[in-house]
């Protein structure tokens, strides 16, 4: 399998009398062109679970794998390449970089390393409809425009792993759709394996399947 998978992963914070188990024997396997949703309610250990995934926490034990690369027991310069290369990352509020255009946007991550296959990123700006606006400023860009520049950053470098956070907690329901639509879209197209958590489940419909992360612990719905 070269997507991501997640074995048998719990995760606790805090110390002393305020211990809180973030995650309870956690399992996931997301193949690539596969898009996954967790849903569930604040504090129920999602954004634990996206942060194990995309190697930022260390989990209390259990495993994390992305395509051939085990994440856990491995050290933080090796963590940083793999989160590089490997791994690509997707806002609540798209954290662009105010100075900088779209498309400079997309450059950017290719400077951090070198890459054996990038994107080009004239031709990902139309891929998902802004080409127009390659010479705009985060600031000249609405909301669901800033989210498309941040979905093709994150898909720049080829990533084998999307992870995506609250993508639509900014934007109305027609934003929202076309969001999780194109999200849906480049994951099949470009063979990526994504996670998507939200509280939005007018959009969960765009979702090969969806699972529900309550007190720490994983359940695939129905």
């Amino acid at each position: 399998m070269n997507g991501l998978k997640i074995t048998d992963v719990s995760l606790t914070l805090g110390d002393g009398d305020e211990i809180v188990t973030a995650l309870d024997h956690v399992s996931l396997e997301v193949a690539p062109g596969e898009f996954v949703a967790v849903v569930g309610p604040s504090g129920s250990g999602k954004s634990s679970l996206l942060a194990v995934a995309g190697g930022l926490s260390t989990p209390d034990s259990g495993q994390v794998q992305i395509g051939d690369e085990e994440l856990v027991g491995r050290s933080a310069k090796e963590l940083s390449r793999i989160r590089r290369e490997k791994i690509g990352f997707v806002f609540q509020t798209s954290n662009l970089v105010p100075a900088l255009t779209a498309v400079d946007q997309l450059r950017l991550p290719t400077t951090f390393g070198k890459f054996a296959d990038t994107r080009d990123p004239h031709a990902l700006l139309d891929e998902v409809g802004i080409a127009h606006k390659a010479d705009r400023r985060p600031h000249e860009l609405s909301g669901g425009e800033r989210q498309r520049v941040g979905i093709a950053r994150a898909l720049m470098v080829r990533p084998k792993v999307l992870l995506v956070d609250e993508p639509t907690a900014a934007l109305d329901r027609q934003r929202s759709q076309e969001v999780v639509s194109l999200l849906a879209r480049e994951t099949r197209e470009q063979g990526v394996a994504t996670v998507m958590v939200t509280h939005d489940r007018d959009v969960l419909s765009h979702c090969d399947s969806v699972y529900e992360m309550v007190d720490g612990r994983l359940t695939r719905q129905p």
